[in-house]
């Protein structure tokens, strides 16, 4: 792998279709990994994730790799990730979704995949807006060098919309079909149900970035 290889974490969402036309547009082999982790929005939204990115394929943009990291033996509070019942509604406030250690059990998984293939380059979406623990630059720092360390090679953890709004990377990014992007935390078979936190977030984003 080159020096500009990048391996991309990526759902269906907004920020995801925006680190995509990012990462193409630095040069290099592009890698999108999705780790499934049991939640019930995984299956709706990985669909919409191949359809996003068979509208965004290019030359350098590889195949969807997906990992495994089970997280129901772990969550209590969370569960309602992976039942879909009792999901925060458009009115909760954003602490409301926290799956805890999300990014660190992320980071870990995708670290170990890119040291096995020689890729020194992790991105994520990342929001300035982002409220949780793991996804502080202190944190993120922190993570970076734990895991060059033990992966014995350096890892750059990357977070290009750190200082951004959602809707700020909306209106920043050309060239993506933010039609095709999927956030919703209780799909109703391949449709968002567009009463949840995640959908009014993405419509929010979608709505001010036109105005």
């Amino acid at each position: 792998m080159a020096d500009k290889d990048t391996c991309l974490l990526v759902s269906g969402g907004v920020e995801s279709a925006a680190l995509i036309r990012w990462a193409l547009e630095q040069g290099g082999r592009v890698v999108p990994v999705y780790v499934q982790g049991g939640h019930a929005w995984e299956r709706a939204e990985l669909r919409a994730l191949r359809r996003l990115l068979r509208a965004m394929r290019g030359p350098r943009l590889e195949p969807l790799r997906l990992l495994r990291v089970p997280v129901a033996p772990l969550y209590r509070r969370a569960s309602w990730s992976l039942s879909g019942r009792r999901v925060p509604s458009a009115r909760s406030r954003d602490e409301r979704v926290y799956l805890p250690g999300r990014n660190v059990l992320l980071l870990a998984e995708a670290a170990v995949y890119c040291a096995e293939r020689g890729i020194s380059r992790l991105a994520l979406g990342m929001l300035a807006t982002n409220p949780f623990p793991d996804a502080t630059p202190a944190f993120l720092r922190a993570m970076e060098r734990a895991l060059s360390l033990g992966l014995a090679r350096p890892l750059a953890i990357l977070t290009p919309f750190g200082r951004l709004r959602k809707s700020d990377v909306v209106a920043r990014t050309r060239g993506v079909p933010w039609e095709l992007t999927f956030s919703c935390l209780a799909p109703r078979g391949d449709r968002m149900c567009g009463r949840c936190n995640k959908c009014a977030e993405r419509a929010a984003a979608l709505s001010k970035a036109r105005q």
